[in-house]
């Protein structure tokens, strides 16, 4: 019954406390080479990472178009209680959904750890999940839950790294990235938002009204 985003936070900090735990704090250099190859090998002329994504997106691609669970996600995520109420095991489908992103996560920081040869529980990873908001918001995925696109949010990371690349190339400092993408979130989840669609419109037809009627 927690709200999600206390939830995360929450473990997001735990978790980062746990790894430094761990590693006592240290920066822990990692020398094993076939490690090296999840995050910067190459197979075929691609980054191996590149399959690793594509194998994770293929899969999960096929059980929520293919079965019934993309259905009951959208149930859940719209309505949980009317959807407990159809016969949707709501609280199991929660837990494996957060289940399922935790070991997306988990890869994630494999690939990480294997690109920069080490286990950095201080800095590894750190702000990344500001790109994972803005990447499933900009694929048109609604942050209220019920209507996602796993289409859309590899288009969203894809132009996430663009514009990140873009910012660097021009010699802009890295600050701004973080201050765009802030920005960005914040429009996305104001023209996500009903009351402010609907303000905005009242605005925008005033003229008008106020035109036919003089």
């Amino acid at each position: 019954g927690m709200q999600p985003i206390i939830a995360t936070l929450i473990l997001m900090v735990a978790g980062r406390g746990i790894a430094q735990l761990i590693t006592d704090g240290q920066i822990i250099t990692i020398y094993y080479k076939p490690f090296f190859f999840l995050g910067g090998g190459y197979l075929l002329g691609l980054p191996f990472s590149v399959f690793i994504v594509v194998a994770v997106f293929a899969a999960l691609y096929l059980a929520v178009t293919r079965t019934a669970l993309g259905l009951f996600v959208q149930a859940v995520g719209i309505n949980p209680t009317a959807a407990r109420v159809a016969g949707v095991q709501a609280r199991r489908l929660i837990v494996a959904a957060y289940a399922f992103c935790g070991v997306c996560a988990g890869i994630a920081g494999l690939l990480i750890s294997s690109n920069v040869k080490s286990a950095d529980g201080n800095n590894a990873g750190q702000l990344l999940e500001l790109d994972a908001i803005l990447a499933v918001t900009l694929g048109g995925t609604a942050l209220t839950g019920g209507r996602f696109s796993l289409v859309g949010s590899v288009i969203g990371a894809l132009i996430i790294q663009t514009l990140t690349y873009a910012i660097y190339s021009l010699g802009v400092p890295p600050e701004i990235n973080l201050v765009v993408k802030a920005v960005v979130v914040f429009v996305v989840m104001l023209l996500q938002s009903p009351e402010f669609r609907a303000e905005v419109g009242v605005l925008v037809r005033r003229p008008g009204v106020q035109g036919a009627s003089s």
